[in-house]
């Protein structure tokens, strides 16, 4: 009598669907209020528009109360940030390169002091968490310090969300519940 074959090995644990952030950050060279910086305002509506409805948008970082999120400066007073979620990496890159984005990006040095250090950083987050800017600048400074990963990446060094599903962000823990003996029931 032959023995049984030997079981299948167990399927490997499902990978959290996932969705692509990207912080993106930049030096102004002059004031938004400046006539040099004028064109580059000029175009912060129709791009963000066009963003808004691209295929494969989740959501994008605006200030409380305006249409973007130049007002905000957590990277340095003169830096801008752009902080947006994105269900993979293909529409985003189709977004930044095949869409009218390309031709601001194609304008940047009039605006932007050139990069001396990494500049855009990508990293996969669970479907439906909103990135904050302290988790997205922490991923930029570990992309700096530690080069990619699949925890921080860039587009040259991307990384699957399957690789980087040790590396999600998981939703903030349940405070504890009082045990029964902490509230006791009134006689």
């Amino acid at each position: 009598m032959t023995p049984p074959p030997p079981a299948p090995a167990p399927a490997p644990a499902p990978v959290p669907a996932a969705q692509l952030a990207q912080l993106n950050v930049a030096a102004l060279l002059h004031p938004l209020d400046d006539p040099r910086t004028a064109p580059f305002v000029d175009l912060l509506d129709p791009v963000n528009a066009a963003a808004d409805t691209a295929p494969g948008f989740v959501w994008r970082l605006v200030e409380e109360g305006a249409a973007d999120a130049t007002g905000l400066r957590p990277a340095g007073e003169h830096v801008i940030v752009n902080l947006s979620v994105w269900q993979d990496q293909d529409s985003l890159w189709d977004f930044a390169y095949r869409s009218g984005h390309l031709e601001a990006m194609r304008q940047r040095r009039a605006w932007f002091a050139r990069h001396v250090e990494a500049h855009l950083v990508l990293w996969w987050i669970p479907a439906g968490h909103l990135p904050t800017l302290d988790e997205a600048l922490e991923r930029l400074a570990d992309l700096r310090a530690h080069g990619p990963s699949p925890r921080a990446f860039t587009f040259a060094s991307s990384h699957t969300a399957a690789e980087a599903a040790d590396h999600l962000p998981t939703a903030p823990p349940a405070p504890p519940r009082p045990s029964p003996a902490a509230h006791p029931a009134k006689a």
